[in-house]
């Protein structure tokens, strides 16, 4: 099982939407950890399983006492909710106040997630949103227990420089500031693009190559389609055949390019999949 940590360098080019739709259409059980230190935005845009709203007391808020007593990964499924797709989810923080609650217990959650897949009763992946990322941000002692960072960006210039500087960044911290062998460790640093699915493979191509020539030891692992309408489905917000919109269709594609190439690195025994894209369809109809 793995770690997957999403994160953007600055705005907001959709780690939350990221992260919900690679979720929904993950080839095994997985919890979608909402660990933005600045808080979470699940709790206002999805409804649980039981169609009332989420519980914003029960998830990373309540994670955080027991953590301070030790972690053993089986507890983390204690603090999880349903959303009304069947989606498991820990969901975040109110509010940026509220991280000073998991000050230090950051590297403990992030050994907590990865061993998820020895939980007794239910091994998991964990796909954690991480929001925006700086140098003092604390939720990157997460990522030295991910198998995979990675950094969500939109596709304007100025969008891309951020991501490769931060990519660089990342490489630096994480695998000792060897600047091109960064592809040797782990994590591995990937980069997703949201851009128009007409463009898509040029400029994945394009930017590729120049993570490669900045020797950022990161590289472009796929693109999801910037689709307004999917999002507004995945969100709830909007009705319609969610597994047909471009979002999804993106999204099961970067997912199983995952695989392929990691896949058995994280392969161990596990439960089927609880089909969590059926139920978020349904519930877009």
């Amino acid at each position: 099982m793995a770690l997957i940590a999403l994160a953007a360098d600055k705005g907001s080019p959709g780690v939350t939407t990221a992260a919900v739709a690679l979720a929904a259409v993950w080839p095994r059980r997985v919890l979608l950890a909402e660990t933005d230190p600045a808080g979470g935005d699940l709790v206002y845009r999805s409804a649980a399983a039981h169609g009332g709203p989420l519980n914003p007391n029960t998830g990373m808020l309540s994670i955080a006492a027991t953590a301070r007593r030790g972690l053993v990964p089986d507890q983390i499924w204690d603090h999880v909710q349903p959303l009304s797709g069947g989606l498991e989810v820990l969901v975040g923080l109110g509010n940026a106040e509220q991280a000073a609650g998991l000050a230090g217990l950051w590297p403990t959650l992030g050994h907590s997630f990865a061993s998820l897949a020895e939980s007794p009763n239910a091994p998991a992946d964990v796909i954690a949103d991480c929001g925006r990322i700086a140098g003092d941000t604390p939720v990157v002692d997460l990522f030295p227990h991910a198998s995979l960072v990675l950094l969500i960006s939109r596709t304007e210039p100025e969008a891309i420089a951020r991501v490769r500087d931060r990519a660089a960044a990342l490489g630096n911290k994480l695998h000792g500031g060897q600047r091109g062998a960064a592809t040797l460790g782990l994590p591995m640093i990937g980069v997703v693009l949201i851009t128009d699915t007409n463009d898509a493979a040029k400029i994945a191509g394009q930017v590729n190559d120049m993570l490669v020539h900045a020797q950022t030891g990161a590289r472009v692992v796929g693109t999801i389609a910037d689709d307004p309408a999917g999002a507004d489905q995945l969100a709830g917000r909007k009705r319609g055949r969610l597994d047909k919109s471009l979002l999804i269709r993106s999204a099961r594609k970067v997912t199983a390019d995952l695989y392929q190439q990691y896949g058995a690195a994280w392969s161990v025994p596990t439960q089927a999949q609880h089909g969590q894209l059926n139920g978020h369809a349904e519930a877009g109809r």
